[in-house]
């Protein structure tokens, strides 16, 4: 491999980790499969008692979700990151679970492109990284533990093993495989891909290149043990026999409970879903061209006909999410890649292929920018995540108190608060009557959280004298003498500041007082100090984030008596 080609082969891991590091926190969706790692790494799989432990400990026991999701991924994601925690200490757990995650999808997607190097060449390949790494949501979400992106690196091997062999009298043994990881990631993770797995059969059976009978038994073999696999273990965790994936199809197609989360047109992933998720606008006439260029339509064909068919299909449930369609990412972006190849080895023939393969390079760059752009954005989202981070920055290190109590609000929890974030140092808090101690240089306080829902005890003045500190949207919602100690920002849009005109430091009426900016933390603060700095060399003009208060940090004013 040329370093040139290395270089670009390694934006497929470079990427993916730069978007963890730049935004590290997690919001709701991704919740039960972190917490469920989280409870895996620090309470394992208890034999003796183990309804009664699991319903102590495990957070699904609290927070099981609309539909049973499996554990198959939480339980494979905390084995193979244990060795790593115990090398580099429970504090980065966070981090190296979902960069865990992360790595697989990354080695998959290298799969996938040394697969297409070996069928189109490295040229081709190349393309394909550059052109999959500069959309944003493949990269963002990549380490994101959602059920989706456990799923996402099976669909990604199975189109791998699904592209033509590098020598054409080669026998199409992979075809099985790809069979089988389609199975898999239906019956364990995502039980839509059954669409995905029957527009893909069915275009290989009417192709030619698979039949009946070799199909059935790969099917069968494959299926049952998906489930010898899932029901043992989800049947376990949930103490009850039970296939998540049977249930969250009865849920979502059968009994149509998804349109719950919101409704969507039929044309939504095509007119909506698949431009944002590729990006570059050049990408969808590439996969055109790439149609109907002799030379490479017969591939191309076979990378966009059975996703396509699937999106089609997937149209008809009416709720819908682009996170839903990401499995068709990697392929369409083959099929671009084919086009945009075949027009970039020209470029030397006319002068209408030199400007059309420059387009294509700074159509490239601009949707690295982009992505780059969304990134910065995207990192605003999770006010929660930062106020924990600012709530441990603020809490007394001198001794003081061993432990402190603290209420976190619905907010605080749907935008970054996770069981990783609560309990840095791998306790198993839920298994203890009374705080233990905790032997610590900085001498900081052990933190306990509470996420109570139920408005009547939130009406309560005795319930909230029980904490020290509090996370909540509303200032107001706390009962009792408080204060607010600091104010967490999230993002609110796109602001265009002229000379002479500033951004108001606190809403009116939000309730914190005077003196509000020199309690804002965190992201809010950082992206004042940026505009400010940016203000004082152009002029006072700025074009940016727009940041408002989402989260105020508060502290309970104790009775002297």
């Amino acid at each position: 491999m040329k370093p040139l080609d290395i270089l670009i082969t390694s934006l497929l891991l470079f990427i993916p980790l730069l978007h963890l590091l730049i935004a590290p926190y997690t919001k709701v969706e991704e919740s039960f499969n972190l917490q469920a790692t989280h409870d895996v790494l620090v309470y394992g799989t208890p034999v003796a008692d183990a309804s009664r432990r699991i319903a102590l400990a495990y957070d699904h026991s609290t927070f099981p979700g609309a539909v049973p999701r499996t554990f198959v991924g939480p339980v494979l994601l905390a084995g193979v990151s244990q060795p790593l925690l115990a090398l580099l200490g429970f504090p980065h757990a966070q981090l190296i679970v979902r960069g865990v995650l992360g790595l697989f999808n990354a080695a998959c997607l290298l799969v996938f492109r040394n697969a297409l190097a070996a069928a189109f060449g490295a040229a081709a390949a190349s393309w394909w990284v550059v052109l999959l790494m500069s959309q944003f949501h493949i990269a963002y979400y990549l380490t994101r533990t959602l059920p989706n992106m456990f799923a996402f690196g099976l669909t990604t091997l199975a189109a791998a093993f699904l592209l033509p062999a590098p020598q054409p009298g080669q026998p199409p043994s992979r075809r099985n495989p790809a069979i089988g990881l389609l199975v898999f990631a239906t019956a364990i993770f995502r039980s839509e891909l059954a669409i995905l797995l029957a527009t893909t059969a069915l275009y290989l059976l009417l192709t030619s290149r698979i039949t009946l009978r070799s199909l059935i038994p790969v099917f069968a073999v494959s299926f049952l043990a998906s489930l010898a696999l899932s029901v043992p273990i989800d049947s376990y965790f949930w103490q009850k026999p039970l296939w998540p994936e049977l249930w969250g199809f009865y849920y979502n197609a059968v009994l149509g409970s998804s349109s719950n989360w919101g409704v969507s047109p039929w044309h939504y992933y095509f007119t909506s879903a698949l431009p944002r998720l590729l990006l570059n606008p050049l990408t969808p006439p590439m996969v055109l061209l790439s149609l109907v260029n002799p030379a490479t339509s017969r591939p191309a064909r076979d990378l966009v006909i059975p996703n396509i068919l699937f999106v089609a299909i997937y149209s008809f449930q009416p709720h819908k999410e682009a996170r839903f369609i990401f499995y068709v990412v990697p392929s369409l972006t083959a099929a671009a890649a084919l086009g945009a190849n075949s027009i970039f080895t020209r470029r030397a023939k006319s002068l209408m292929y030199a400007l059309a393969s420059l387009v294509l390079c700074g159509s490239v760059l601009a949707s690295f920018a982009a992505s780059v752009a969304m990134l910065l954005l995207s990192s605003l989202n999770y006010p929660g995540g930062d106020a924990l981070s600012q709530l441990y920055s603020l809490l007394p290190k001198d001794g003081s108190a061993a432990a402190v109590s603290v209420h976190a609000d619905v907010l605080t929890c749907m935008t970054g608060l996770t069981l990783f974030g609560q309990n840095p140092a791998g306790l198993p808090l839920a298994l203890y009557d009374t705080p233990p101690s905790v032997e610590s240089e900085s001498s900081a306080p052990l933190v306990l959280f509470d996420k109570t829902e139920d408005p009547t005890k939130l009406q309560w003045t005795r319930f909230w004298s029980t904490f020290d500190y509090a996370l909540a949207e509303d200032p107001a919602k706390p009962l009792g003498n408080w204060e607010v100690i600091g104010i967490v920002e999230g993002y609110a849009g796109i602001e265009v500041l002229r000379p002479g005109y500033g951004q108001v430091d606190i809403e009116a009426g939000g309730g914190d007082g005077a003196g509000g900016q020199d309690l804002i933390l965190g992201k809010g603060a950082a992206i004042r100090q940026v505009r400010d700095t940016v203000r004082k060399f152009t002029g006072g003009w700025w074009a940016g984030p727009r940041m408002a208060p989402q989260i105020r940090i508060m502290k309970r004013i104790k009775d002297q008596a």
